[in-house]
């Protein structure tokens, strides 16, 4: 039995019921919309949406042309966000992505520094091929991605809410590259990974655009809403025994030396829970199945643990490691359910 069935708005500081009630419906309009200009790529468009949900970020790997940058332009064309990329290259520097100040003239002829925005200052940022850029501008992100804040010199300016980024890399490039250190890959709440659409995706693809048809897509939820949507999900109940089944899977990622030099933090604990829930309200429901958060194992801890030299040596990939945990935590908790 549940401890706890439904979400609880009724004691909230905000309005929330209202969303919540037609939450389903902006869902439905969402994803059909996305479907207007997507071929395909359901799974990534669903765990865009869950990271955007929980307030996090993604990562996505996948080789060239498999339509990231259109997916996410066309999300913010939906929820009428702002929208900006940044091409990632090695000269590219902190300045180019946070901003600067540049020295301008007054009304009265003196001179005075005046703060010039970067292209983070958005609501969705596209960082392309983020291993491209060169570890100190890696490094301009973090800040951003943490504590939605930029410092420049001795000032901080606060960044418009809800902000997300979406970071790309090609795996199959690696000449010229900088890896992405730790520290910054555990600040992506998702890591994804991209294969190629079947034959009859592709052939939809080609058929949408090698012709002089441009599929469009429109307006239909503002950022006011999405962020209504953002604090129901944290609302999102979940019982004391999955909580518990999460963190056994996160931790188990710190006690197989053979196989993990390195486990996930608790932050990594955080974000399987706070997924499961974003999942469970994409599902229309309004508490936590144990399917929420098996669904989003993967995603959450693949970026987050370093193989062994005897793992990486006998090519065993992290998905395979951690579908092996989740398989035996699975097993457990099934025997503790029939106990």
């Amino acid at each position: 039995m549940r401890e706890i069935q439904e979400v609880q708005l009724e004691d909230s500081e905000l309005n929330l019921k209202p969303t919540y009630e037609k939450a389903s419906e902006i869902f439905e309009v969402i994803f059909k919309e996305i479907g207007n200009a997507i071929v395909g790529q359901k799974e990534m468009i669903r765990q865009i949406l869950i990271a955007m949900l929980c307030e996090g970020h993604v990562l996505v790997e996948s080789n060239p042309g498999l339509g990231k940058t259109l997916t996410i332009s066309t999300i913010s064309q939906i929820m009428n966000m702002k929208f900006s990329r940044i091409q990632c290259t090695p000269d590219l520097m902190p300045a180019d992505i946070t901003g600067t100040d540049i020295i301008e003239d007054d009304e009265k002829g003196s001179k005075r520094f005046k703060f010039k925005q970067g292209p983070v200052f958005a609501n969705i940022v596209l960082a392309d091929e983020i291993n491209r850029a060169s570890p100190k501008t890696q490094s301009a992100l973090l800040e951003a991605m943490q504590e939605k804040q930029v410092t420049v010199a001795n000032t901080t300016y606060l960044l418009d809410k809800p902000f997300f980024i979406l970071a790309t890399q090609n795996p199959i490039e690696m000449e010229g590259t900088y890896a992405l250190p730790e520290a910054q890959l555990d600040r992506f709440l998702l890591k994804i990974q991209l294969q190629y659409p079947d034959k009859e995706e592709e052939f939809e693809i080609v058929n949408r655009y090698a012709e002089a048809f441009r599929p469009a897509v429109r307006r239909c939820i503002d950022k006011e809403t999405f962020l209504e949507l953002q604090q129901i999900t944290r609302r999102i109940p979940i019982s004391n025994k999955l909580k518990r089944y999460a963190i056994e899977i996160v931790n188990q990622t710190r006690n197989l030396p053979e196989l993990i030099e390195a486990g996930a933090s608790p932050r990594a604990s955080i974000a399987l829970i706070l997924c499961a829930k974003a999942n469970a309200f994409l599902d229309k429901r309004g508490y936590v199945e144990k399917e929420d958060i098996d669904a989003m194992v993967l995603p959450v801890l693949r970026h987050r643990i370093i193989l062994s030299f005897e793992a990486a040596r006998n090519n065993t990939t992290s998905d395979k490691i951690i579908q092996k945990i989740l398989e035996d935590k699975k097993q457990l908790y099934n025997e503790r359910e029939r106990g």
